[in-house]
């Protein structure tokens, strides 16, 4: 199984901390018999979860200048017209996309294009389901314009246990659709802004795969 770059400084971590607590336990309770063998199962489970949560999936894409690819792994709980402030400042369609901690966390461009805004916003870290979540929390901001000139609007949100959003793009970088720009760590949620025209092609609650899952067609 590959696993991510991000993964590698805090799997060998709590490798370490499981190792010294299962050290513990069998120090203290040298002569117990249940509790060091639920504390080891234990610790193998939460192991195998954190390999889970960054093991780096293989997968088929199919690249298209008209389709928009989910930029992540989840599920859809938000499709609605909104009134995006930032940088359209104008009504767009926002498809927002919740990611469980069970969930591989790599972020993918969602379409190709040129980077043509980038910014990095500090904030709270509120649930990522809040509805303030998409303004209000620690967020990344980065607009794609394809070769028609479409502009597509995502965001990287931090969520209560996320804390930590990994971003490898900037202004003026040229972008492939399905190739890797980011990163965020334990649960979270990317939103997508949409021109009012785009065909949406997801319903709400639908189970996305990052780089594949198709939200919707230009027109």
């Amino acid at each position: 199984m590959k696993l991510h770059r991000e993964g590698y400084v805090i799997m060998l971590v709590t490798a370490i901390v499981l190792v010294l607590i299962n050290l513990g336990i069998n120090y203290l309770l040298p002569d117990g018999y249940w509790i060091p063998r639920l504390v080891l199962i234990g610790s193998v489970v939460v192991f195998f979860l954190v390999v889970q949560f960054f093991r780096v999936p293989s997968r088929v894409v199919h690249k298209s200048d008209t389709q928009i690819v989910a930029p992540c792994d989840g599920k859809v709980v938000v499709i609605e017209e909104v009134v995006e402030s930032e940088y359209f400042k104008g009504p767009r369609r926002q498809v927002s996309i919740f990611m469980s901690p069970l969930n591989v966390h790599i972020n993918w461009n969602p379409i190709s294009g040129v980077i043509q805004y980038f910014k990095y916003h500090p904030g709270l870290y509120l649930v990522a389901w809040h509805p303030k979540s998409s303004t209000d929390n620690e967020r990344t901001t980065v607009v794609i314009r394809n070769k028609e000139g479409i502009d597509v609007l995502f965001r990287q949100i931090a969520g209560a246990a996320a804390r930590r959003i990994r971003w490898y793009v900037k202004e003026g970088d040229k972008v492939e659709q399905s190739t890797e720009m980011g990163f965020i760590k334990f649960g979270s949620r990317v939103d997508i802004f949409l021109p009012l025209d785009a065909e949406i092609k997801v319903n709400l609650q639908d189970k996305t795969v990052g780089s594949v899952t198709v939200l919707a067609e230009l027109k």
